[in-house]
């Protein structure tokens, strides 16, 4: 799990480009479990500054991430602000191969498989 937060973090303003559902949905239960603890810390001390800044410093990654999820099912970035069907979205397994938004972040598998196709036809 830390390493997809991690890959999410690295790619801080990358909105080109895909992301597996792993990615998208780690970061999320990463930056969750990163809130919820933030959280308490800023109840304990009586303040909200903690959790302000770590908002803060995850908000362009956190649409980066999700722009690269909705390029993965071949959306554009902008079906982020969609409210519940970019959680269907996000959900979907992404386009199997190449996309309009680059290739498939799950790699060769899937370009085994397409050579595969090809030697059927």
């Amino acid at each position: 799990m830390i390493n997809w937060y991690m890959i999410a973090l690295k790619k801080y303003a990358e909105f080109n480009g895909r992301a597996r559902r792993s990615e998208y949905w780690y970061f999320f239960l990463g930056n969750l479990i990163i809130s919820v603890i933030t959280s308490f810390i800023d109840q304990s001390m009586g303040t909200s500054f903690i959790g302000m800044i770590f908002s803060l410093a995850t908000l362009i990654p956190s649409i980066a991430v999700g722009v690269r999820r909705m390029h993965d099912v071949g959306k554009s970035g902008w079906f982020l602000l969609i409210p519940i069907y970019n959680i269907i979205l996000a959900a979907t397994d992404g386009t199997k191969g190449v996309n309009e938004y680059g290739p498939d972040p799950k790699g060769m598998q899937d370009e085994i498989n397409q050579i595969g196709e090809k030697l059927e036809n």
